[in-house]
């Protein structure tokens, strides 16, 4: 076996009908010809979007063999920069965010630490619902999608087959309509055609809706309850 191929690759997704709302994780990981080997879902009960997508890392570490290195791929901003950018900090500082507050999902985030100590593991965002996307990203956004609305564990260890692809009626709605109420009517010069059009850089520091800080200068974008992370922008039209 040459060196790439013992790589195990894998992606992992969390779903919220409503975050929080009915919440479920799911990871796939590939089997050596490059196609779905495994998979397993898993119900949440109610949960945020933040938590669903935190488990989903944590059920596919656990899963998986530490002495061999790991790719997954996620879609998920907050867990991939959860993970890659803020844990040493919030590590450093005894699980304290810069004001002081406990981290959110504390106990998630220690954990997830915990697994990822002494192995290697690459992290890679690939983004949610392409058309010519990645094909394990989207089969556990399938399956977390699913399984968040059954609420019933599935996956190859109990003998079921994927879920099939969910009918895209909601994303198709989320395109550029009438602006709504809360919009300024000024016209703001973004293009449409970048992706998080309507984001600008912070000019001060503050707290998004997912109850994560953001830096000044960082990309934010505006939510129903202010501004806060694109990313959770999205997740507040799409879920539901």
């Amino acid at each position: 076996m040459g060196g790439m191929s013992e790589q195990i690759i894998a992606a992992c997704d969390g779903a919220s009908k409503g975050n929080p709302g009915p919440a479920a994780w799911a990871w796939v990981i590939a089997d050596t010809g490059g196609e779905i080997g495994r998979w397993e879902a898993g119900p949440l009960g109610a949960a945020t979007n933040n938590v669903a997508e935190l488990t989903a890392l944590q059920e596919l570490l656990e899963a998986t063999d530490p002495a061999l290195p790991l790719e997954v791929r996620m879609d998920s901003q907050y867990a991939m920069k959860a993970v890659t950018t803020w844990l040493p900090g919030w590590r450093r500082k005894g699980w304290k965010t810069a004001s002081g507050s406990p981290v959110a999902n504390q106990g998630l985030v220690m954990r997830i630490d915990e697994l990822l100590k002494d192995r290697t593991v690459d992290f890679v965002y690939v983004p949610a619902h392409q058309v010519d996307g990645d094909p394990f990203n989207a089969a556990a956004d399938r399956a977390a999608s699913h399984t968040a609305r059954t609420q019933q564990a599935a996956g190859t260890s109990l003998g079921s087959a994927l879920p099939p692809p969910e009918p895209q009626t909601a994303s198709r709605s989320t395109g550029r309509g009438r602006p709504s109420a809360s919009q300024p009517t000024a016209k703001r010069r973004t293009k449409a055609t970048r992706p998080g059009g309507g984001s600008i850089k912070a000019k001060f520091p503050g707290r998004c809706r997912c109850g994560q800080p953001y830096a000044k200068g960082e990309l934010i974008a505006k939510n129903p309850d202010g501004w806060g992370h694109p990313a959770c922008v999205t997740e507040a039209k799409t879920t539901g």
